[in-house]
């Protein structure tokens, strides 16, 4: 955890005034540890920064790499099954290539948004961290937070992918992997920044108000407005949304009013293990690729709650919570049946088997079911779990996942 000290400038969100007081996650300096598998995850991270693009398959991919590296880690993960996992995600990965020009502190901001600046941005970030004496947190504070419009508002670009690179970077302290998450964050800024700039957008009145996520899907799944708007789901069904029912979606992500903070996060963590686990209708049916993002993202958000300003918290939820209903609206709106969680039979299954699962079965080596089991886990931690509703969640994906779904 660390203190900035930033500029005042006003931020417009619902919830203005309130904090979000959590307990800071453990953070893993592996930098400094002595262990085994630390030192090997600190040379896996710098492997991967030296040697492989923040995006590929022609920039539309992102490096997962230290996602699931980290995950695996903090689930238990020995040097091997470290190694294990490196060699298999980095088969998929892309060499670095040179940038058309360079970029510089009078002309960054040109640059954001294109993604054959990728290496330039990061070279960019990496100069600053030494102009800032190596402290890559200020070079965060600095690039992140500050400004009219700051490129925090974009950490929900690409589904979430630059706020989960953030996140790892705190938990595992480690400066390049905060380089890789600002250069993905500048590369992948999209205008999706503007529903937090602009209070025309983020302070629109809405037709309903609710304390409670839960009612504001059940309004989306009922709202005749979104009917027969996609016929399959997919990525490609978001541009369509924010293109043709922006003023429907604003309608239902501005509806939600924050008056008890905590409480309204633990809902909201709630709700993103439901929308991945409680969608699901039977074990033969794969799990939902963009919904997994719901959750992961979620983890993110906790993350780094305790880490950021007071006054970017509640922003920094109601990003999760559009990328949250966008993509439940692009995945066709599913039905969410708690009892397919509440009712789940662990048969004395317990974290420990979960978290072996994310790091010894066949689907070890993929990114998102590691991320999600961890994710999982870390909200029982964050919340107490006296029902078992995360852990069921956790054994019923970890028992069922045969592959991802969601996409044409």
């Amino acid at each position: 955890m660390f203190s900035i000290s930033l500029p005042s400038f006003k931020i417009f969100s619902s919830g203005k005034g309130h904090s979000i007081d959590l307990a800071p996650v453990q953070v893993h300096e592996i930098e400094t540890a002595q262990e085994k598998p630390a030192r090997a995850l600190k040379h896996l991270l710098k492997l991967n920064h030296a040697n492989h693009a923040i995006l590929w398959n022609n920039r539309k991919f992102h490096n997962h790499a230290p996602h699931i590296l980290c995950s695996a880690f903090l689930q238990g993960a020995d040097a091997d099954g470290l190694t294990r996992v490196y060699e298999t995600e980095s088969k998929l990965l892309d060499p670095w290539t040179d940038s058309p020009g360079e970029i510089s502190v009078d002309d960054w901001r040109d640059y954001l948004g294109c993604r054959e600046y990728q290496r330039a941005f990061v070279d960019y970030f990496e100069d600053e961290l030494v102009r800032l004496s190596y402290d890559w947190k200020e070079v965060v504070s600095e690039y992140l937070f500050a400004g009219k419009e700051p490129i925090f508002n974009a950490l929900i670009a690409d589904l979430g992918h630059p706020l989960i690179h953030l996140a790892y970077a705190f938990e595992m302290s480690s400066r390049e992997v905060a380089m890789e998450a600002l250069g993905l964050t500048a590369v992948c800024y999209n205008d999706i920044h503007k529903f937090l700039d602009d209070p025309v957008r983020s302070q629109i009145e809405a037709s309903y108000h609710t304390s409670s996520l839960f009612e504001i899907i059940n309004r989306i799944r009922a709202d005749k407005q979104l009917d027969g708007l996609f016929a399959t789901p997919g990525d490609d069904n978001l541009d369509t949304l924010f293109r043709t029912r922006e003023a429907v979606l604003l309608n239902h992500w501005n509806a939600w009013i924050i008056d008890n903070p905590v409480e309204q996060f633990r809902e909201s963590q709630e709700l993103a293990a439901a929308l991945l686990v409680a969608t699901h209708v039977d074990s033969g049916e794969k799990y939902d690729f963009f919904l997994v993002h719901t959750l992961t993202t979620s983890h993110a958000v906790r993350v780094l709650l305790p880490m950021i300003p007071a006054q970017f918290q509640i922003p920094l939820v109601r990003q999760w919570l559009l990328l949250t209903l966008a993509v439940y609206i692009a995945q066709l709106r599913p039905e969410i049946n708690l009892d397919r969680i509440r009712d789940f039979d662990v048969k004395g299954r317990d974290w420990k088997w979960a978290t072996n699962q994310s790091i010894t079965a066949e689907s070890s080596t993929d990114a998102h079911y590691v991320k999600a089991i961890r994710a999982l886990r870390e909200s029982a931690s964050t919340w107490g779990d006296p029902e078992k509703f995360f852990l069921k969640a956790a054994v019923k994906f970890a028992d069922e996942f045969s592959g991802w779904s969601g996409f044409v």
